[in-house]
């Protein structure tokens, strides 16, 4: 088995982080980006990003979407489709029926 060889960068705020992926996210930078309160701060940093990607801010918008539709988003998986539905739920909203 090999193992990926981590690197030392840098990213355009100046943080130095060690990477062994092509990702060239600052994990500094999400973490720094990551909301307090809110649904999107539930989430993962890959599916915080994917649903931002496409313009999904409110929960409001969440429910416009149906569920095959948000896991079709690169970034997302299943394990986020829980958090999201209680948070719908819990504001009487859920995902559009398809």
């Amino acid at each position: 088995m090999t193992t990926s060889q981590k690197t030392v960068r840098t990213c355009a705020n100046g943080h130095s982080y060690m990477k062994s992926s092509d990702c060239p996210t600052c994990p500094i930078c999400e973490q720094e980006r990551k909301p307090d309160t809110g649904f999107l701060s539930l989430l993962s940093a890959p599916a915080r990003r994917a649903l931002e990607h496409n313009g999904i801010t409110t929960l409001e918008q969440l429910a416009s979407y149906s569920e095959k539709e948000i896991l079709k988003f690169h970034g997302m998986g299943p394990a986020s489709m829980p958090k999201l539905r209680a948070a719908l739920n819990e504001k009487g909203l859920s995902f559009k029926n398809e």
